[in-house]
């Protein structure tokens, strides 16, 4: 029987158990990474990551039922159940690592010490460890349940805001271009300030990205664009001097003339989904709501961030619903606005018109909920069918289409409400005898 989903309390309690059978059995082991950073800004991590001395080969034996999911790095997934729910701990052996002669991977690694791990890792925000055996203790002005440990200054940094690289800045971005955009993200979301040296070398490293694949920009873009912080992240973007690499050749077609740096992504409510952020980025990006300027948006934008179908089709959504709701809207009469209502770009594009229009959008929205409340809503079942034509005789032709069209349209106008109605309705268009 499956369990429930484990909460961040779950998580921290199953990397407690692991960190405790490690130093149990003679092992150094720690809480490693993102977790220690969100704990002691009073964050509730979603997942636990441990670092320790013990090799793959020796947390294999203290749990066989491990998966090795990096070998030649150390890392072992171990699965431990608390209460009715199953976690699972990444657990890394401290490494230190060779050149990245490909700019993404070492290639090499050897089992080191914690204070040659902490100096690998990118950010020291990232660098820090906890004992949760330890003693409770206050590390920047927040008591957290363990003692913190810290080699590279991070905790400092925590206290002052800053987000800063591990050791030389070059270094750390030479190492993997994607972390200039890592860093973007991560300093938005924390609203955190990029240290000087950090973020100079992250301008300089800016062409770097463009020898990072698309799915790998895109991946890092999608979790900028999906958060609320999105807007000050694509400042930092593009201030950065990495806009046009994250947008690679599509760049090109940019309007620069027509740039609204920030100003939508800045407005759209916080719950808006990655793909209509990314409609919103068209927009600061210059792409207008004509139809081919938003053809040529949602192609700049699967090009550049290796978008898939559907995630295209959302941003087209996205922007046609924008255009509709901002040009149509009001001269459509019911029937259109129903269908219009009821489709994938409408939800979607009230959000991009509430961003840049919310006046516009409040009207909007309830007009919307003016026609949800009429009989049948907007988007009733049809009161006739093609099957039900086709039972009465009638052969499907060119214009078969129509006449369900013309009928489903009486009736969302609420001019028709019975199947009888209707079928004299489609009698009455004229079309078949």
């Amino acid at each position: 029987m499956a369990g429930r989903a484990p909460s961040s309390e779950h998580a921290r309690r199953g990397a407690t158990a692991i960190v405790e059978a490690l130093r149990a059995r003679g092992h150094v082991a720690y809480f490693a990474g993102g977790c220690v950073r969100d704990e002691l800004l009073g964050l509730s991590p979603s997942d636990y990551d441990v670092a320790t001395d013990a090799t793959p080969d020796r947390v294999r034996e203290i749990w066989p039922k491990s998966d090795l999911v990096g070998a030649c790095f150390g890392v072992v997934l171990v699965k431990q159940r608390v209460e009715e729910a199953w976690v699972v701990v990444e657990v890394a052996t401290f490494r230190s690592d060779g050149a990245y002669t490909d700019a993404r991977r070492p290639d090499s690694v050897r089992f080191s010490t914690p204070e040659a791990d902490a100096a690998r890792r990118d950010f020291t925000i990232n660098a820090l460890f906890m004992d949760p055996s330890r003693s409770p203790s206050e590390v920047a002005g927040r008591r957290v349940s363990g003692a913190v440990i810290d080699f590279v200054g991070g905790v400092a940094d925590l206290e002052a805001r800053l987000l800063r690289a591990v050791g030389e800045p070059a270094m750390r971005l030479a190492e993997d271009h994607l972390r200039a955009l890592r860093g973007v993200r991560l300093a938005a979301r924390l609203g955190f300030e990029l240290e000087g040296a950090t973020a100079a070398a992250i301008s300089r490293d800016a062409q770097g990205l463009r020898g990072v694949s698309r799915e790998r920009i895109g991946d890092e873009s999608r979790r900028m664009l999906a958060h609320p912080s999105r807007g000050r992240a694509m400042t930092l973007v593009r201030d950065l001097g990495l806009e046009r690499p994250v947008l690679g050749d599509a760049s090109v077609t940019l309007a620069p003339d027509r740039l609204r740096p920030g100003l939508v992504l800045e407005a759209l409510a916080p719950g808006a989904s990655a793909t209509v952020a990314m409609g919103a980025w068209a927009l600061d990006l210059g792409v207008g709501l004509a139809e081919a300027e938003i053809e040529r948006g949602a192609r700049l934008l699967r090009d550049a961030l290796c978008l898939s179908n559907e995630e295209r089709d959302e941003v087209r959504h996205a922007l046609h619903g924008a255009r509709r709701l901002t040009g149509e809207w009001a001269t459509m009469g019911v029937a259109r606005r129903k269908r219009l209502a009821a489709g994938p770009a409408a939800r979607a594009g009230l959000e991009l018109v509430r961003a840049i229009r919310p006046e516009l959008a409040d009207g909007i929205a309830a007009e919307i909920r003016g026609l949800e409340a009429t009989p049948g809503g907007i988007a009733p079942e049809p009161l006739l069918t093609g099957d039900d034509l086709v039972a009465a005789g009638w052969e499907p032709g060119p214009r078969f289409k129509g006449v369900l069209d013309g009928v489903y349209d009486a009736q969302l106008e609420g001019r028709i409400t019975t199947r009888d109605a209707a079928m004299e309705l489609a009698r009455s268009l004229g079309v078949y005898k």
